[in-house]
């Protein structure tokens, strides 16, 4: 689900953000090559504060400027996950199970390449989503892209 780069840009930073209590949910680069916006989506047991986000920057800068990810200038962005909440590890899928969520893969599954549906957790390697027509298995290495999908109740 993760490219090379993001994926060491985030081990770079798992340790020190397990020491501040920091899930840190995802992390992408985007935008043009010379300039890119490291993106870092990051959760805790009690939500995300504006404090949070602000000390949590500070420190992941410190820690890029270190390792030097691109020459040249990029952005880096921290933020919280949001209602549409990223899925990547197998705890994610078993930890949202029951929610709607929608699935991308990087090749078709029993002739499909997008779902979206109900997530129910993980059974064998396979996130386990259903759908109208029925629940369908999707290996986990299959998975290129997935979120909860947020719902709004304005009751």
């Amino acid at each position: 689900m993760l490219t090379h780069k993001e994926q060491s840009l985030l081990d770079a930073l798992e340790g020190r953000a397990a020491a501040e209590g920091i899930e840190l949910v995802t992390l992408e680069i985007v935008g043009a090559k010379k300039a890119p916006t490291i993106r870092v989506y990051i959760d805790t047991d009690h939500g995300v504060s504006f404090d949070e986000l602000s000390s949590t920057q500070a420190w992941m800068g410190e820690i890029m400027d270190e390792i030097d990810p691109f020459p040249g200038a990029y952005t880096l962005e921290v933020s919280s996950p949001g209602i549409d909440r990223p899925l990547r590890t197998i705890e994610h899928f078993e930890r949202f199970a029951g929610e709607q969520c929608v699935v991308k893969t990087t090749s078709p599954v029993d002739g499909r390449s997008s779902f979206s549906g109900t997530l129910r957790g993980v059974v064998d390697g396979n996130v386990m989503v259903e759908v109208e027509g029925g629940e369908y298995a999707i290996p986990y290495e299959s998975v290129k892209k997935a979120n909860v999908k947020g719902t709004i109740d304005f009751k």
